[in-house]
C-alpha cells in the first residue's frame, strides 16, 4: 500500500493504477476498468509507467 509522507515523495507502489503520456501530458488510468482517471503535465507519484 502506498503512504503519503509529506516530504515530496510517497513510500511504496499505488496499486491498480498506471500511466502513460501522450503529447505533453501524462494520463492515469485504472488497470480493472481500463478508464482514464486525470491529465497531468507532469508524472503521478508512484503510478507505474504503460510501455
Amino acid at each position: 500500500m502506498a503512504k503519503n509522507t509529506g516530504r515530496a515523495h510517497r513510500v511504496g507502489a499505488v496499486k491498480s493504477r498506471s500511466e502513460f503520456k501522450r503529447g505533453t501530458t501524462w494520463f492515469k488510468r485504472d488497470t480493472g476498468t481500463g478508464r482514464i482517471l486525470n491529465g497531468s503535465p507532469n508524472q503521478h507519484k508512484g503510478v507505474r509507467n504503460e510501455k
